[in-house]
């Protein structure tokens, strides 16, 4: 897969768990204790997502590249844009965790930063009754960094109903058992101050072995596994594996996903990208796409051109992709919407 991968938090607080010195800025967009009231509580029954009247949910929205090279697009406007003008009604804070690629940042070198855009892009959703992923973006094991960004932003955010959290993006060829002896750690630091929240689970091999996950899944409820593909390089072999866990029982999220090689470049194969749709289609499955960036390659769906805001984007900003995204959102959510 794609290798590129403030209620008030006190001085202290926020030195004790976040480190890297500063402080986090203060919510701008809304109340520390607000939530919203237009976002039902999300939890997992079987292999479905439902809301609290117990509809079906299926999401879909662009997810946002990692923070550390791409934060110029976390903002309302960005996040307001995707809602109003893509139809989306999730989009996804891909924190990096550590240095990874041409990805020089991170968590691991700046956890202020890093909390403070996941925390500003949370706070954009809020206001605009959208769905969010605070997703860790990892590909190694970070443990003891991750239970501390999950006690800041679960310290805030706890009762919160529009947030889902990934808790390690893609682990590579990493045995199922150290991801479950990590999710087995980490989703009770969650639980302890968000104790109804989806998590979401990382699979082996850039979320590829969601079969594996399937014969010895982690004992907890309210759980999706991630499953990442990119459609010019992932084909019917993966969605074998895919409805082999669906049929063990496994929910599933494709939390990242591109129709384009597993580089994140070359071309777009829209016959197998169909072919995923399809498959998330009869499977109620939500589905994330990468990413909100402007790098030269075609998986970041934004021109380098184009402004921080995305209410100020023009059609010439978007590239193909991006276009692409966009019908495949929006025709989706009007579908699951009736």
């Amino acid at each position: 897969m794609k290798t590129l991968f403030t209620t008030f938090i006190s001085a202290v607080v926020l030195s004790a768990l976040v480190g890297c010195g500063g402080t986090a800025a203060k919510n701008e967009s809304t109340d520390s204790d607000s939530t919203s009231a237009f976002v039902s509580p999300l939890h997992v029954s079987g292999t479905a997502l439902l809301n609290a009247a117990g509809d079906t949910m299926v999401l879909n929205g662009p997810s946002l590249g990692w923070h550390c090279n791409w934060g110029r697009f976390y903002n309302e406007g960005t996040v307001r844009a995707l809602k109003e003008n893509w139809g989306a009604n999730i989009t996804r804070a891909a924190i990096g965790a550590h240095p990874s690629g041409d990805c020089v940042n991170g968590y691991s070198l700046d956890s202020v930063n890093a909390v403070n855009l996941a925390m500003k892009v949370i706070d954009a959703a809020i206001a605009n009754d959208m769905y969010i992923i605070c997703d860790w973006h990892s590909h190694d094991n970070t443990l003891e960094d991750a239970k501390k960004f999950f006690t800041v932003i679960t310290e805030k955010y706890g009762d919160t109903p529009n947030i889902l959290y990934e808790i390690w993006n893609e682990p590579l060829d990493i045995p199922w058992q150290e991801i479950k002896t990590y999710a087995e750690e980490v989703i009770p630091v969650i639980r302890k101050n968000a104790p109804n929240a989806v998590v979401i689970v990382g699979t082996p091999k850039w979320d590829q072995d969601v079969d594996i996950a399937a014969e010895d899944p982690v004992d907890a409820p309210n759980l999706l596994y991630s499953l990442h593909y990119y459609a010019g390089t992932h084909k019917d072999w993966n969605r074998e594996k895919a409805q082999k866990a669906l049929d063990a029982g496994l929910p599933l999220i494709i939390s990242e996903c591109g129709s384009m090689d597993h580089t994140g470049d070359g071309p777009i194969d829209y016959e197998s990208w169909q072919q995923w749709m399809d498959f998330a289609d009869r499977n109620n499955i939500s589905v994330l796409m990468w990413d909100i960036a402007d790098k030269n390659e075609t998986c970041s769906m934004i021109s380098a051109s184009a402004s921080d805001n995305g209410l100020e984007w023009k059609e010439e900003d978007l590239k193909e992709w991006a276009k692409l995204a966009r019908k495949t959102v929006g025709e989706r959510n009007s579908r699951y919407s009736k």
